[in-house]
């Protein structure tokens, strides 16, 4: 095998790069099917078109991504974020129009609620022993309802410089939110792989008895990442309210989790725990968005999406399945394929 035939492979083998192929595919099928689609304008500074509305409004599943990510390389799952997001934003609004404090010192309280709200994630996990899913479940009913009856079930408007400007900036053309959904996953790709983050990550979530007796911390590795997952919530709760001028606890970060949990399937992370692919989940987060935006480009209802979106992660995850897999295997087998490993991340 040539040197050219061995580095495709090898890229190839990488999920992040399956990731990738599938986000192109799906941005030529955008630009041929939906009219439109591939155009972009500059005005006022910035640019505008239906691909910078895929990065704009796709940093808040970018964020959610990148926590959902560490969490479930960790071994959990966390079903909470979107009510996170809402009660993070109501926080920060309500402080703003009711007690009249400074945007900055709002914003930070929004997303200190949310951390909190994930830390208490992380105590049912870890402490009170807790099944994931179980936990979460808890929290995504209580988060919303505690924002919706902070709110007295309104919507809130309010006037945030520094929430508005960073859901409405935009900086060398770019809206905002792309640059803090970036650097939130460059921060936490670098601490997963220069970091003893790291490891310790992906041996809690691969065999927490194992790396319990090599010395980690499995429940503090467990707490951070809920931590984590539920700031960086906290933070696309104010980019959404921001963006629209108020906090709306009933429509807020509604199903996102959905968005977020199948960008992570799609990036390359196993559901089982033992490995965070973030590079993959950010490409999987552009594509779930750029689905969104295509089907609403094209008129399809957004009750009707949301079935296209389920067909999407039916179809994912039977394409992970042991047994497709299996299916593949025998299928390359029998056609003289050699096997391919995959790459580590």
């Amino acid at each position: 095998m040539s040197a050219a035939a061995r580095l495709a492979r090898d890229v190839w083998a990488r999920p992040e790069s399956r990731a990738g192929l599938a986000l192109v595919l799906m941005l030529l099928a955008a630009a041929v099917f939906t009219p439109h689609f591939a155009d972009l304008e500059w005005r006022d500074g910035r640019l505008f078109g239906a691909m910078i509305d895929i990065l704009r409004n796709g940093a808040p599943v970018v964020l959610l991504s990148v926590g959902m990510t560490l969490v479930i390389a960790a071994g959990g799952i966390d079903l909470s974020v979107g009510s996170l997001m809402a009660l993070g934003g109501a926080v920060a609004a309500l402080l703003i129009t009711t007690a009249g404090w400074p945007a900055p010192a709002a914003a930070l309280a929004g997303i200190a609620v949310a951390g909190v709200a994930g830390a208490v994630n992380g105590l049912m996990v870890s402490w009170v022993g807790l099944q994931p899913i179980v936990a979460t479940l808890v929290m995504l009913v209580a988060a919303r309802g505690a924002g919706q009856a902070l709110a007295a079930d309104q919507k809130v408007r309010f006037s945030g410089g520094v929430i508005e400007d960073l859901a409405r900036g935009a900086w060398l053309g770019l809206p905002m939110p792309v640059y803090v959904a970036g650097a939130a996953a460059l921060i936490a790709a670098g601490a997963v792989r220069w970091t003893l983050l790291g490891p310790a990550l992906h041996a809690a979530g691969e065999n927490p008895r194992a790396a319990r007796l090599c010395g980690i911390r499995v429940r503090g590795v467990w707490m951070l990442t809920y931590i984590t997952s539920g700031v960086l919530a906290g933070v696309a709760g104010l980019i959404a309210a921001g963006d629209i001028g108020e906090a709306d606890t009933a429509n807020c970060g509604l199903y996102l989790e959905l968005d977020a949990i199948l960008a992570v399937v799609i990036g390359g992370t196993s559901l089982t725990g033992g490995r965070a692919i973030l590079a993959g989940s950010v490409l999987g987060a552009l594509l779930m968005q750029t689905l969104t935006v295509m089907l609403q480009m094209n008129g399809v209802p957004s009750e009707q999406a949301l079935v296209v979106k389920a067909v999407v992660v039916l179809a994912v995850a039977v394409a992970r399945s042991p047994g497709a897999a299996e299916g593949w295997r025998r299928f390359r087998a029998r056609r003289g394929v050699p096997r391919v490993e995959e790459a580590p991340s």
